[in-house]
């Protein structure tokens, strides 16, 4: 075990990841080094994830493996979602926990690291102030995490949605909008070091600036960002919020080349009853107006939504409606999740009444229906020619992501030969699968 070095895990979203990079760049500026062999580190830190059951399970599990391997000296902080709402529930559950750091102050990660190390500690370290925001305070921490060519940059925090099967915003708190200028400094700082593609994220993409006062925050953020950093090839826009579509910001990403058009937005049903019950927006009719609209201005534009099934109430017709939409939209990528209760939420008093195998046969159902549909949307781009980011190579064949591929949630493209990793490349598609397609490299200039 070395003296002044730390083993970071870090479960849950890409959200939470971002928290996690940035707690380890503190460690490093406060001269730590990070090590991936847990016997090595003096410091263990696990940044947990509390959304749903099966992630919080996950957290337990890593947090238990790690104290049951403790050495004398090693550290163990429980940080995170997890730690937010069940701090004292994760000492008690976990023998060996040391501290407990919440999401809200991930910046404090250094000064609860020095005070475990100042001596003994016979009773878990629980560092949990109620702060009435988050993101005001960062640590001059840069607010990204980079994956190769790609990085994403958190641009607020919180949530001040009302969904009733939500714990993010007792977890986070309210939606907290970083600065403009801080987010393009970054933006900038990115691009120098290689980046090609930012994918901007948040609870809530489209709710950016609403505390700041801005009126269509997202898409005047992302005229600042084509306008002022021009050479970045590539912005994704994750999580958006239906309603919250504006007409500016469909025109911002029709008409600003670097704005992908990709949206990522979490409609989670498809009939109105359902969403009602679920405090979500239910006017199913601003869903086609808004995708017509969208489909109508921007050029090939691809679509990733969510669904959840087996919600409280959901009857076999509230069901069928969702099934129907998924059919006629012909989303590019779905993601759908079986509701799972979580104590605390507005939606607590409903319960969990519909039975563990009625979930599990609609979602086979939905996911097979869809498994289809990315299918035959896939096909249509055979022939075609599209730009992938090169992220690796394997057995003769490069592996990337197109514009329609998000990191890690979407498919790849997998392409004959060699490409320099890191580039950007024309690709001209020969085959389909229904997640993932295969190409040639064609022979047109590459992006370097």
């Amino acid at each position: 075990m070395s003296k002044n070095t730390f083993h970071l895990v870090s479960l849950g979203c890409a959200k939470n990841t971002v928290d996690s990079d940035s707690m380890a760049q503190l460690l490093l500026n406060d001269g730590y080094r990070m090590v991936d062999d847990p016997g090595r580190a003096s410091v263990l830190i696990v940044n947990t994830c509390g959304f749903i059951g099966p992630a919080k399970q996950e957290s337990f599990n890593v947090l238990r493996e790690l104290a049951g391997g403790k050495r004398d000296g090693q550290v163990l902080i429980a940080a995170g979602c997890l730690t937010q709402r069940y701090g004292a529930e994760v000492a008690q559950q976990v023998p060996g926990v040391d501290g407990v750091l919440g999401t809200r102050r991930w910046m404090d990660i250094v000064q609860v690291v020095r005070e475990l190390r100042a001596g003994p500690h016979p009773e878990p370290l629980y560092h949990l102030p109620e702060a009435a925001t988050v993101g005001a305070d960062e640590g001059g921490a840069l607010r990204a995490s980079i994956a190769g060519a790609s990085a994403y940059l958190k641009v607020a925090d919180g949530c001040r949605r009302p969904c009733a099967f939500c714990a993010i915003p007792l977890i986070k708190g309210t939606a907290v909008s970083r600065p403009l200028e801080t987010i393009i400094a970054e933006a900038k700082s990115l691009r120098d070091d290689g980046i090609r593609e930012l994918i901007l994220i948040a609870q809530d993409t489209t709710d950016y600036g609403h505390d700041l006062g801005m009126k269509d925050g997202l898409a005047a953020l992302l005229e600042a960002l084509t306008t002022q950093v021009p050479d970045l090839d590539w912005i994704r826009v994750m999580y958006a919020y239906p309603g919250y579509v504006t007409d500016r910001l469909i025109d911002v990403m029709a008409s600003q080349k670097q704005v992908l058009p990709y949206l990522d937005m979490p409609l989670q049903h498809a009939h109105p009853k359902t969403l009602a019950r679920m405090k979500r927006p239910a006017n199913i009719e601003w869903v086609h107006n808004t995708l017509a609209k969208m489909r109508a201005k921007i050029s090939d534009l691809s679509i990733r939504t969510t669904f959840i099934v087996g919600y409280p109430g959901e009857t076999d017709e509230e069901y069928q409606a969702l099934v129907d939409f998924v059919e006629a939209t012909r989303f590019d990528r779905v993601g759908t999740f079986q509701f799972s209760f979580e104590p605390g939420t507005t939606s607590e008093p409903l319960g969990d009444p519909i039975p563990a195998e009625v979930k599990q046969e609609r979602y086979e159902h939905l996911m097979e229906l869809q498994q289809n549909i990315s299918l035959q949307v896939n096909q249509s781009y055979v022939g075609k020619t599209l730009d992938v980011l090169v992220e690796g190579f394997d057995n003769g064949i490069s592996i990337g992501r197109s514009y329609r591929d998000a990191p890690e949630i979407d498919g790849l493209v997998l392409i004959e030969g060699k490409a320099k990793i890191g580039q950007i490349v024309p690709v001209r598609i020969t085959g389909a699968m229904a997640y993932d397609l295969t190409g040639v490299l064609d022979k047109g200039p590459i992006r370097i």
